[in-house]
C-alpha cells in the first residue's frame, strides 16, 4: 500500500471492514480449495480423478458460477462475491474466461498490486469482495 492508501482496496471505493470490503486472502484460499475440491470429487465419479478432467471441471464450474451468480461454490460458503469495477451487475462470459484462463496459468493469480488484487482480477476489470 502507498503512504495516502489507508487500506487495501481503499482507493477502489471498497470500505475497510464489512459487507463490500476486499476478500482477505484466507478466504480466498478456502474458496479455492472448495472449490477444487467439488471439482475433484466429480473428476473422482466420473473420470478416475484424470488431471485434465479435474483441471477442466474446476474451470467450467467457475467460469460459469461466476459469468451467471458471480461467485463459484468456494465463494459462496466462506462469504465472497465477485463484483465487476465498472459497476455493471453481472460478470458476463468474457470477464469470467479471461479470469479463469489466468487463473488456470496460476502465476498471474499470486501477483498482486497495493489493493490485495491479482492479475486475473485485474485483467477482468473484477475484484473478490465480501458478501
Amino acid at each position: 500500500m502507498t503512504d495516502s492508501q489507508r487500506w487495501a482496496g481503499e482507493r477502489l471505493g471498497l470500505p475497510e471492514k464489512s459487507s463490500g470490503s476486499l476478500g482477505k486472502m484466507g478466504r480466498r484460499v478456502s474458496a479455492l480449495l472448495i472449490d477444487w475440491s467439488a471439482a475433484l470429487l466429480v473428476s473422482y465419479a466420473f473420470f478416475s480423478a484424470d488431471n485434465t478432467a479435474t483441471l477442466a471441471i474446476f474451470a467450467l464450474q467457475s467460469a460459469i458460477l461466476t459469468a451467471l451468480t458471480g461467485s463459484t461454490f468456494g465463494h459462496r460458503l466462506v462469504g465472497l462475491k465477485l463484483v465487476r469495477l465498472d459497476g455493471v451487475p453481472v460478470i458476463g462470459f468474457a470477464k469470467a474466461m479471461v479470469r479463469v484462463g489466468l487463473i488456470l496459468l496460476v502465476l498471474p493469480a499470486v501477483i498482486w498490486d497495493n489493493d490485495n488484487r491479482g492479475l486475473h482480477d485485474k485483467a477482468a476489470g473484477t475484484v473478490l469482495v465480501r458478501r
